[in-house]
């Protein structure tokens, strides 16, 4: 399969490393090209996973050329995309591979934060990666019409006779990740509520700042900015969008975020 390669010129302004750290990362990026192993493009988003956009625009805040091919999750590390390879080494699991990016090239993802400021960056991430994620995890496979408009039409690589066993399995191992994680086994009346309870705490912690931390980009801006564009897909309507949508700032977050790091997404 054709893999798509990114070039570092087209965001390298974006990077908000010291020059320093910045003249490390593009000695090193030198040696070679990472590979992301991701999804693929998701109505108008940069990938169905919230987690492939996040180390996308990870490797694009470090001013890393990468190429993206289309991952098979049956066959990954762990069952479970994103995850890179870079030069021999394989890394799994997005903030594994921010951990790698910081040690590999030396890159502050968070440079100029006090460390309150850097705790409190981590905990909005928490609450987006473990909490509010598997509340949209929920709506794109639990709802049947979302399901249908959503995730259900990216079976097409399975053949045709295979689909509805394929879809039955993965329904049932995300229905038993719901409900391993506690989330699944609330009513949906409920879960919308406590997704909206997320969703009211970052429209507050944002504000009217461009990033999460203010005029700069950090690390947790990139889950916080793929959560955000999953959620406001817009095709996949139901409560999640309709709280998202009722934050103009997060609106513009998003669409902000989108034409500096995305924009032939911003352009669609």
């Amino acid at each position: 399969m054709q893999a798509h390669v990114v070039s570092r010129s087209s965001f390298a302004h974006e990077a908000t490393a010291p020059t320093a750290a910045a003249s490390r990362s593009t000695s090193a990026a030198k040696a070679g090209t990472i590979t992301l192993h991701r999804f693929a493009p998701f109505l108008g988003a940069p990938d169905s996973s919230p987690f492939v956009i996040k180390t996308m625009l990870l490797l694009k805040f470090a001013g890393l050329p990468y190429r993206d091919v289309a991952g098979n999750p049956l066959k990954a590390p762990k069952k479970l995309l994103p995850y890179i390879e870079d030069d021999g080494v394989t890394v799994t699991d997005s903030t594994l591979i921010r951990r790698h990016i910081e040690r590999k090239y030396g890159f502050d993802f968070d440079a100029g934060l006090s460390a309150e400021q850097k705790a409190a960056a981590w905990a909005v991430e928490r609450m987006c990666e473990d909490h509010l994620y598997f509340a949209m995890l929920e709506a794109r496979w639990l709802d049947r019409a979302t399901f249908n408009k959503g995730v259900g039409t990216m079976f097409g690589i399975v053949p045709l006779p295979l689909r509805p066993l394929a879809k039955m399995l993965l329904l049932r191992a995300n229905t038993a990740r719901l409900n391993g994680h506690g989330l699944g086994r609330h009513s949906k009346t409920d879960i919308a509520m406590l997704a909206a309870s997320d969703i009211d705490a970052l429209a507050a912690l944002i504000g009217d700042k461009p990033y999460l931390m203010g005029d700069k980009p950090c690390g947790a801006d990139a889950f916080v900015f793929g959560i955000v564009t999953s959620i406001l897909t817009p095709a996949l309507d139901g409560p999640l969008r309709a709280a998202m949508q009722r934050h103009a700032n997060l609106v513009g977050y998003r669409d902000r975020l989108t034409r500096q790091f995305f924009p032939a997404s911003a352009s669609r």
